[in-house]
């Protein structure tokens, strides 16, 4: 039996980036390729189940950040939260939301403002019942702790700083 060495067990999804420095964010950055479809393969399915089968995963996210504390919110204020730069993909998702009637719009001065129907209040709960049952339910069960959880939610967001720096960057060059 040959031993393998540490390179070849390494897994990326391109190999041509994880040459030299670094290799161990390539290997991070193949983790987050499949997370992020897991995520949203997750998303749209639990979204089916509450009787929305028509939405993308970010009109969910849109959803789920307008339900958020019952605060009335401008598209300006759902691109920064979710970090969006292309407003224009979740104006197309406010549009599809507020056609399934699961928000609402108002109008304040030059301002619209978004909230969420009492339909969409509904589709959110049987969301989160349904995130409980299946998904919930199943990690706290597991070996990952909450504090792990939170660890590594805080890493998340420690690199997308780092993404957003090398983006502007990559943008100047």
């Amino acid at each position: 039996m040959t031993q393998q060495t540490p390179d070849r067990r390494r897994i990326v999804s391109s190999r041509h980036l994880a040459e030299g420095e670094g290799w161990e964010l390539s290997e991070l950055e193949y983790g987050l390729i499949v997370v992020h479809n897991a995520f949203s393969r997750w998303m749209t399915r639990c979204m089916a189940a509450t009787g929305q089968p028509d939405h993308s995963p970010l009109d969910i996210l849109i959803l789920h950040n307008v339900n958020h504390r019952g605060r009335d919110k401008r598209l300006s204020d759902i691109c920064f939260l979710l970090n969006i730069d292309d407003t224009h993909t979740v104006n197309y998702g406010l549009r599809k939301l507020l056609k399934a009637g699961l928000i609402e719009s108002e109008k304040r001065g030059k301002e619209v403002f978004y909230g969420t129907s009492e339909e969409g209040a509904k589709i959110c709960e049987a969301y989160r019942v349904i995130r409980n049952q299946c998904l919930v339910e199943g990690v706290v069960s597991s070996d990952i702790s909450g504090e792990e959880l939170r660890e590594f939610a805080r890493i998340l967001r420690a690199l997308s700083g780092q993404y957003d720096q090398a983006s502007r960057a990559a943008a100047s060059l």
